[in-house]
C-alpha cells in the first residue's frame, strides 16, 4: 500500500497491510524507503568495469553536453565510494585535483569535467562520498532520529544514497549519476544496491543503466576480446543491475561480429553496444559519441522518438581550432605535483582553453620546482613563452618557485602565479626588491617577517569565519566563491573588463597587507583586494609585459566554449613573447 505524506512530495512504503516492503522484512517508519516523485526527471546511472581510469567522468560529461545540445536540462552527480568525507585532505599525487564549487565544496575532479562540458556550475549537492553518507547517518543516530532502530547498510545507508540521488531534481529533464570505482569493488556495493533500488522505486521508464567497459586488443592473438566485458556485466547482473547500454572503450574499430557477441552475451540490444574509440583530444568526445549514436540510444531507451536534433556547431568549432592551430606557444609549469598531471587537471584544461581563444596550440613543459633550488633556472626557462606557478601546500619546492618568479620578473617573461604562485611572487619581491631578506610564510614555520601568514578570520557573506592553528585540516580553508574589487586602469581590470569579480578560492594562508605599502613603493601593485580591503587578491607589475598573481583559482571557471579571460590573455601574451624569442 502507498500513502502520500502530507506536505511532502514523497511516498512511503508501509507495512500496514502485511505486504512485504522493499528488503522483505517489516520496517519501522524511520526505516521506510522514501524518494521524491519527480516525473519529469529521467535518470542515467553510469558505472564502469574491467579497469579503472576508463573515463567515466568524461563519458558522463560528454553525454550531458549532447543532451544539452538537443535542448534538455541536464544535471550531473558523482557518487564516490571512498571513506574520506571529501577529497580535501587527500594527497594531490594520489587522488588528483580537488575541484572547488562556488558554494565551497571540495569535490572530485570529475565535477570539473561536468562543468567544462555542460557550462552548468556544480554545487556541494552534486558529489557525495561514503564518508559523507556515514557521517550523516552517525549524526542522525546520535541525535536519536532512528528511534532506537538498529542502523544497517540496508535500508539506512542505501536510503541515504537514494535521497542524495533523487532530491532537488525537479527542474531537470535528465540526471546523470556516475558511480566511482569499478564494478566488484567492495566499497561500491552499497551504491550499486542503492541505484538498483532507485530504478524500482521510480516510475517505470524513468531510469536506465549505462555501463562503460574495456575491450582490450591482444596483439599475440590479433583480436579484440569481449570476455572482460562479459565478466563485468555478469558482476552487475549478480547485483540485480542489467545494463541498458554498453559503452565500450577500444583503441580500434570493433568489428560487427564482436558487437553482436556482446549484445548476445550481455543481453543488450545490438544498437546499444556503442564503441568508444580513443580520440586525440577530450573535446572530440561529444561529437565522436554522437556519431556512434550514444545520445540517440539513450533517448530511445526512454522512448523519446523522434528525438530533437542536436546543435553541435560550437563543439565542432572548438575541435576545429584544436586540430588546425595557427601557431604554438610553450608554457613552463613550475609545480610540485608534476608526477601526476591530474593534480593540475583544471589548470591544464584552462591553458588549452586559452589556446582555443587565440587559435594556437599550447605546449606544456612540466618542471619540478625543486630543480630550481639546485640549478640555475635560466637554461630551463630561456626558451619558454610563459611561466605559470600553480597552487600547492608546504615548504618543499617553494624556493624553486620563488626563483622562477624572479626569472620571469627580471627577464620580462609572462608570468602567471596562482594562489601559492602569487604568494611566492610576493615573497620574491619582498626579498629582492624591498630588501626584506627574511621574508617568508608562516606556513614554513615561525618567521620574523611573515609576508604570508595564516588567516584566522575572514568574512563570508555577512558571517565571520574563524580558524585556529590547531584546528582540523578538512574543510577549514577559505573555500568557494568570494568577491574582489579591482583597481581601475590596472592590467587585470582591463582583462576582466570590470572592477568587480567573483572567483573561487582554496587556501589557508594569505599575503599580509601590512607589507602592502612597502612593496608597492618597489613597483609591485596590489591591483585587487577583498571588498573590505583586508585581503590581497591580485598583484601585478605595471612595467612588465604580463606579470599577474591571483590568490584565487581562475582555472576552475574556465570552459572550452567560454575560456577564462585571464588564461586567454596569458596565452595571448605568450604568443607575443614567442615572436621575440
Amino acid at each position: 500500500m502507498l500513502r502520500q505524506a502530507k506536505s511532502l512530495p514523497v511516498f512511503f512504503c508501509e507495512d500496514s497491510t502485511g505486504d512485504l516492503p522493499i528488503g522483505h522484512f517489516p520496517l519501522a517508519e524511520s526505516q521506510m524507503t522514501r524518494y521524491p516523485v519527480t516525473p519529469m526527471a529521467r535518470y542515467v546511472f553510469i558505472t564502469g568495469g574491467v579497469v579503472s581510469s576508463l573515463g567515466k567522468g568524461i563519458a558522463a560529461a560528454a553525454l550531458g553536453a549532447l543532451l544539452q545540445a538537443r535542448g534538455y536540462r541536464v544535471r550531473l552527480r558523482k557518487l564516490d565510494p571512498y571513506l574520506n568525507v571529501d577529497p580535501g585532505t587527500m594527497s594531490p599525487t594520489q587522488h588528483g585535483e580537488v575541484f572547488v564549487t562556488d558554494d565551497g565544496a571540495e569535490t572530485d575532479l570529475d565535477l570539473g569535467h561536468y562543468e567544462r562540458f555542460t557550462g552548468r556550475s556544480a554545487t556541494k549537492t552534486d558529489n557525495i562520498t561514503t564518508g559523507r553518507i556515514y557521517k550523516n547517518i552517525i549524526d542522525k543516530e546520535r541525535r536519536g532520529d532512528y528511534l532506537g532502530a538498529t542502523v544497517q547498510v540496508i535500508p539506512h545507508v542505501t536510503n541515504e544514497i537514494k535521497d542524495f540521488v533523487t532530491e532537488g531534481n525537479e527542474d531537470y529533464d535528465f540526471v546523470l549519476c556516475e558511480v566511482g570505482g569499478t564494478v566488484g569493488d567492495i566499497e561500491a556495493m552499497p551504491f550499486m544496491e542503492a541505484i538498483r533500488q532507485v530504478k524500482n522505486d521510480l516510475p517505470r521508464g524513468t531510469a536506465i543503466y549505462l555501463h562503460l567497459t574495456l575491450m582490450p586488443f591482444i596483439a599475440a592473438a590479433g583480436e579484440l576480446k569481449t570476455k572482460p566485458t562479459q565478466h563485468s556485466v555478469k558482476e552487475l547482473q549478480a547485483m540485480g543491475i542489467a545494463p541498458d547500454i554498453l559503452l565500450v572503450r577500444a583503441d580500434r574499430e570493433i568489428p560487427e561480429a564482436e558487437r553482436r557477441k556482446l549484445s548476445l552475451f550481455c543481453n543488450v540490444r545490438p544498437s546499444a553496444v556503442i564503441q568508444a574509440l580513443d580520440v586525440a583530444n577530450i573535446y572530440d568526445v561529444p561529437t565522436a559519441y554522437h556519431k556512434e549514436g550514444l545520445d540517440s540510444e539513450v533517448l530511445a531507451a526512454f522512448g523519446i522518438e523522434p528525438a530533437p536534433k542536436p546543435r553541435l556547431d560550437a563543439w565542432e568549432e572548438v575541435c576545429n581550432r584544436i586540430h588546425t592551430p595557427e601557431g604554438e606557444v610553450t608554457i613552463a609549469i613550475v609545480g610540485k605535483y608534476t608526477g601526476l598531471k591530474d593534480a593540475y587537471k583544471s589548470l591544464i584544461e584552462a591553458l588549452h582553453h586559452g589556446g582555443i581563444a587565440n587559435h594556437v596550440k599550447v605546449k606544456l613543459d612540466w618542471i619540478e620546482s625543486e630543480v630550481f633550488e639546485k640549478e640555475d633556472p635560466a637554461p630551463w626557462l630561456e626558451k619558454v613563452h610563459g611561466i605559470l606557478v600553480p597552487g600547492g601546500f608546504g615548504e618543499r619546492g617553494s624556493q624553486g618557485k620563488i626563483n622562477a618568479a624572479r626569472f620571469a620578473r627580471e627577464r620580462q617573461v609572462p608570468y602567471f602565479g596562482i594562489c601559492f604562485g602569487m604568494q611566492m611572487a610576493v615573497i620574491e619581491a619582498a626579498r629582492n626588491l624591498a630588501g626584506i631578506n627574511d621574508a617568508s610564510s608562516t606556513e614554513f614555520g615561525s618567521t620574523q617577517e611573515p609576508v604570508v601568514g595564516l588567516m584566522t578570520e575572514w568574512l563570508k557573506g555577512n558571517e565571520l569565519e574563524k580558524r585556529s592553528h590547531k584546528g582540523d585540516l578538512g574543510g577549514t580553508m577559505r573555500l568557494g566563491a568570494y568577491k574582489a574589487a579591482l583597481k581601475k586602469d590596472t592590467k587585470i581590470a582591463d582583462i576582466y573588463g570590470s572592477t568587480e569579480i567573483s572567483e573561487r578560492h582554496r587556501h589557508r594562508y594569505e599575503v599580509n597587507r601590512d607589507y602592502k605599502e612597502k612593496l608597492e613603493s618597489c613597483g609591485l601593485v596590489f591591483s585587487g583586494m577583498s571588498p573590505d580591503g583586508l585581503l590581497p587578491e591580485t598583484i601585478e607589475y605595471p612595467d612588465h609585459p604580463w606579470f599577474i598573481g591571483v590568490q584565487y583559482h581562475p582555472e576552475l571557471k574556465s570552459r572550452p566554449l567560454d575560456p577564462h579571460p585571464l588564461f586567454a590573455s596569458f596565452i595571448e601574451a605568450a604568443l607575443e613573447q614567442s615572436r621575440l624569442v
